[in-house]
């Protein structure tokens, strides 16, 4: 069964929600910044702005930590579909539901 935050986070990988700006707009926490596989780091405006692109992509290992009633950390490992080969990467997104609905607070990615 999949839980509410892993059904967000696969939002954020599907192209048919993730540049859904009104989705994202409620999905992102107004202070939302991501630090990217690359390094980079995302403003939540630029991640808003993004240009559409057709990507596909797998969740594992999807785990939730709770750290307090309102806080929760997710981990899992992301695998990208590229021409090239799967580009994998170790995940990690903070949720705040503390507004009555979650939203996604920070978010990095690191290569494995």
């Amino acid at each position: 069964m999949t839980s509410p935050l892993q059904t967000l986070e696969l939002t954020l990988w599907h192209p048919a929600t993730r540049y859904d700006r009104d989705l994202m707009d409620a999905t992102f926490a107004p202070d939302f910044h991501e630090f990217g596989r690359s390094g980079r780091r995302y403003t939540r405006a630029e991640l808003l702005d993004a240009a559409p692109h057709d990507f596909t992509a797998t969740l594992h290992d999807f785990t939730e930590h709770p750290l307090s009633d309102t806080i929760t950390l997710t981990t899992y490992i992301s695998e990208l579909h590229t021409p090239q080969g799967p580009e994998r990467a170790n995940r990690a997104s903070i949720w705040d539901g503390a507004s009555g609905h979650w939203q996604i607070r920070f978010h990095q990615g690191t290569p494995s």
